[in-house]
């Protein structure tokens, strides 16, 4: 059962991820919500590694996902047939992401644990949301996890 309604369709990009248990992660928490498709980019590793597996525990086999250098390229391909770019970063020029109102088709991309989303590639994006959090450490799966709960 996927938790995503039959109208929406939501695939997240994983840029730059450096941990591959992250990317494990990453795979289950799309895999629990019905994510259409997993895109990693950048230096973002792919299967099949163990790391990865460790984590994922074979959700890494049921999510549909692809590998693309490059990000920018991917955002316009996504654009073109019909997606929203949604950036899930804090800064100037974010709203809380209670407030947004997704699209039937939505791109969501969460960027590097340490760096987050480089700003050539936020400047790229249709929209900027961020989670509201009360610690310091604000990079991490569970922004993806409360992300998707929040667009769904």
């Amino acid at each position: 059962m996927t938790l995503l309604k039959k109208t929406q369709e939501i695939a997240v990009i994983a840029h730059d991820i450096r941990s591959l248990h992250n990317v494990g992660s990453l795979f289950r928490s799309c895999d629990a919500f019905g994510v259409e498709r997993l895109y990693l980019t950048g230096i973002t590793g792919t299967p099949p590694r163990h790391e990865i597996a460790k984590v994922a525990l074979g959700s890494e086999c049921r999510v549909a996902w692809e590998y693309r250098a490059s990000v920018l390229g991917l955002m316009e391909e996504l654009r073109r047939e019909g997606m929203t770019i949604v950036a899930l970063e804090t800064g100037v020029g974010s709203s809380l992401i209670e407030a947004y109102v997704p699209t039937a088709r939505t791109a969501l991309i969460i960027g590097n644990e340490v760096e987050g989303i480089p700003q050539d590639v936020l400047r790229a994006c249709d929209v900027r949301v961020e989670i509201s959090m009360r610690g310091t450490n604000g990079r991490s799966t569970f922004l993806l996890l409360q992300g998707l709960r929040c667009l769904l």
